[in-house]
């Protein structure tokens, strides 16, 4: 059954005021032992909505928001949307420095953080007029509770416009440093909108459903998800940090329905479940993207979880979601089960090749995205807009082809950019922190597939030192994050690369195969 209740403005704010009218006693998020409705969530990001706006923080003001998932992540979500301030979360995994960097960059006013990532203050250089700590500990000056308990919980009402940016997502880019993508309040309901005008059912939302939310909510997937989930009024569960056997519970005790995973999250659910009797019958559609699935998990995916598949494809700078695999596609022998999926009827695909001409069905060339939820831009990156978003379309970096029915198939990231786990890793990045140790001379990093994680990160390293692999991971884990740490460090003479000095992957790739 599709839900009776619509959000009329596009504004996120009017996602949960409409809901907490309209089921005010319904639980809206789930996160470990508490539960809030959609009447306490409405009134608790009133009551932060003006303990922010009681700080002096002015309209698109940037609020940062460093921690693990939690039902205060949420109130604060909808409180940015309430007092018109632009939410920015951050990658917990994230080094102090690159922590820094982002708050730096996108000149926050406040910092929400919780108590496990909290430490990290002592070491970033770059700190926010103010820093509220979630989980009340003595570390900070200000407590959460305390801070708001004495505020109003009647809405504050601050003017808001659908062009407004809502979010602010930090993507790295091929130059190591992140860049903030800008996503406006609109963003967030041109797909949702799209499906149920056209009526598609490719990914729907029902008034039982309980939704899980696999992915985090620093991630545009994670957040985009959570929101479709709100404007539907359902109920939504979310993980402070994913564990296979935790998933698997609350998909026994909560009765879930829909979920968002990346493929990763998928074999590690099955994985956890070979030994058990999990029952998986209340599932009815599991949505995954982020990296490729594999035939072969696919398969095992079918059989054990019995339920419909959707992958969906997209960029930060799209929004999320542009294209989508429908569920009737998701079966053995399916010649479309390879492709990336078809555009949503809002969205438009193009193939261009390098002088910019677009190309006919089945031509490789570099894929085009115009869609309405498409990014503002890169926040004060001008240049850096204009390249990626031209007339519209965001020009994606990735390598494919259409077919003649207008599924689209990647090819390669042109960008170079490699998924594990969902987890984009820009391997000049690495390859910057690889080439700050002292022992070594010149480093190359690319992705290889990998059946559970999707791609696995070889590096290819020249020393004229011997240098042991536990030594490099050392050293790399004070400059980047655990998840951007190669898991192969092959040592090689020279690092092939072209007279003009860049780097063959393809040749990289040879040589990985040689070596093991």
């Amino acid at each position: 059954m599709q839900m009776i209740f619509s959000v009329k403005k596009q504004l996120i704010a009017e996602i949960i005021r409409t809901m907490a009218r309209s089921v005010p006693f319904k639980p809206a998020i789930i996160s470990e032992a508490v539960c809030l409705t959609y009447q306490e969530l409405d009134k608790k990001s009133n009551a932060l909505a003006n303990a922010i706006i009681a700080k002096g923080i002015k309209p698109q003001s940037r609020i940062a928001y460093l921690g693990k998932e939690s039902d205060k992540y949420y109130v604060l979500l909808f409180a940015c949307a309430k007092a018109n301030c632009v939410l920015v979360p951050i990658n917990w995994r994230l080094k102090a420095n690159e922590v820094s960097y982002i708050l730096s960059d996108s000149e926050s006013a406040i910092l929400f953080i919780d108590e496990e990532t909290q430490a990290i203050l002592e070491e970033i250089q770059y700190k926010p007029l103010f820093v509220i700590s979630l989980q009340n500990s003595e570390y900070l000056e200000e407590k959460y509770d305390k801070w708001i308990h004495s505020f109003s919980k009647v809405d504050p009402f601050i003017p808001v416009f659908p062009t407004d940016t809502f979010a602010q997502i930090y993507t790295s880019g091929t130059t190591g440093l992140p860049k903030g993508v800008e996503l406006q309040h609109k963003s967030f309901f041109q797909i949702r909108n799209s499906l149920i005008q056209n009526n598609l059912t490719w990914i729907d939302w029902r008034s039982d459903d309980i939704s899980l939310i696999g992915i985090p909510g620093f991630h545009i997937g994670g957040l985009w998800w959570a929101l479709q989930g709100f404007s539907s009024g359902i109920t939504q569960i979310c993980l402070r940090v994913f564990h296979a056997s935790v998933a698997i519970e609350i998909i026994r005790a909560h009765k879930v329905t829909i979920a968002c995973v990346v493929p990763a999250m998928i074999h590690m659910i099955l994985k956890e479940s070979e030994n058990l009797e999990v029952d998986f019958s209340s599932l009815r559609k599991v949505i995954y993207g982020g990296s490729p699935i594999s035939e072969s998990l696919l398969e095992k995916a079918i059989a054990i979880l019995n339920c419909e598949f959707v992958q969906i494809y997209g960029l930060t700078e799209t929004g999320n979601t542009a294209i989508c695999l429908p569920p009737e596609v998701h079966f053995l022998g399916s010649r479309h089960l390879k492709a990336a999926g078809r555009p949503y009827p809002c969205v438009k695909v193009e193939i261009k090749d390098q002088s910019n001409a677009c190309l006919p069905p089945f031509e490789i060339g570099e894929v085009f995205l115009f869609s309405p939820a498409n990014m503002k831009g890169f926040w004060k990156l001008s240049d850096k807009t204009l390249e990626v978003l031209q007339s519209g379309w965001i020009k994606t970096g990735d390598a494919g082809y259409l077919d003649t029915e207008g599924y689209l198939f990647i090819c390669d990231r042109i960008k170079d950019v490699i998924i594990v786990a969902g987890e984009k890793i820009y391997p000049t990045e690495v390859e910057n922190a690889l080439l700050k140790h002292p022992l070594v001379q010149d480093a190359a990093v690319v992705g290889i597939p990998h059946e559970e994680w999707g791609e696995s990160i070889y590096s290819f390293i020249v020393s004229h030192d011997v240098i042991k692999p536990i030594e490099i991971i050392s050293f790399l884990r004070q400059l980047i994050a655990d998840y951007k740490i190669p898991s192969q460090f092959i040592f090689i003479d020279e690092i092939p690369r072209n007279p003009s000095g860049k780097i063959l992957k393809r040749e990289l790739r040879a040589l990985q195969k040689i070596a093991n």
